[in-house]
């Protein structure tokens, strides 16, 4: 039985490889079951320290495989999605939310449907400059699904991604870049050298800072500034006491690179 997902490691960074290219990794059961497993897993094991997310071949994924809806549609079945979106799409988007390390979505081609919304929900998304983003749903008659409307006009503001979405229209690297939806844009055949080495660079950073820097950025889109600006005072205060702020301190006075632990 083919896998649809590969799990590698690089050192402190694990890499989780979208692998059903012969459907530009579209998502059926098998896929979406061993994503959510392998976030799972990356983030309670503590040996992992940052996190990339990619495609195999020349999509990062294309959304949801409809194959198998059309046979259930051709048997007049009643397709219940907001039950499909509950069980196999919001615990992935969870589990990057509050995983406690960085999450990158190295989009290495198309970005359609669930698998834009993958990428939005993922902490940056670096992508190569052939790469595209498209949202959809309005063209089959659906709504954003995959937390992407809940993330998009956090991203790029309200009226862009109104217009994003009801016009569906793709979205090239470069104006992905200068909207905001991409964080850093590379050349093809230069991508997957660079999102390793950047991935590797986080994942010798301040994981525990890192952590406390999801925690407060995720507040800050629910709460009003006097609420956050007491949450970020919490979090400072268990930032100031990581072994990692002493290295950064010392490192600093001695005009030394930090050697950060991650604790």
């Amino acid at each position: 039985m083919t896998v649809p997902l590969r799990v590698e490691r690089d050192g402190a960074v694990a890499v989780l490889t979208l692998d059903r290219p012969d459907v530009l990794n579209a998502f059926d059961e098998p896929l979406t079951a061993a994503l959510v497993a392998a976030v799972t897993d990356a983030a309670a094991d503590a040996s992992v320290r940052c996190v990339v997310i990619t495609g195999a071949g020349r999509a990062f994924s294309a959304g949801q495989d409809l194959r198998d809806r059309v046979k259930a549609l051709a048997q007049g079945t009643e397709l219940r999605l907001g039950d499909e979106l509950r069980r196999r799409y919001h615990p992935v988007v969870t589990a990057i939310r509050e995983m406690r390390k960085p999450v990158i979505a190295a989009v290495n081609g198309i970005a359609a449907g669930a698998g834009f919304g993958l990428a939005v929900s993922c902490d940056v998304r670096v992508v190569s400059e052939s790469a595209t983003f498209r949202a959809a749903w309005s063209k089959v008659g659906l709504v954003p699904d995959a937390a992407s409307a809940y993330f998009l006009p956090r991203l790029v503001g309200w009226g862009r991604a109104i217009d994003i979405v009801f016009s569906g229209e793709p979205i090239t690297s470069d104006e992905a870049l200068r909207i905001g939806l991409a964080t850093r844009v590379w050349p093809d055949v230069e991508f997957a050298d660079r999102w390793r080495a950047y991935a590797r660079d986080l994942a010798g950073g301040a994981t525990a800072a890192y952590a406390l820097t999801k925690e407060g950025l995720n507040a800050s889109w629910d709460r009003g500034l006097r609420d956050f600006l007491e949450l970020e005072a919490a979090l400072q205060d268990r930032a100031g006491r990581s072994t990692d702020y002493v290295e950064g301190v010392q490192a600093f006075l001695e005009k030394r690179a930090a050697r950060m632990t991650g604790s």
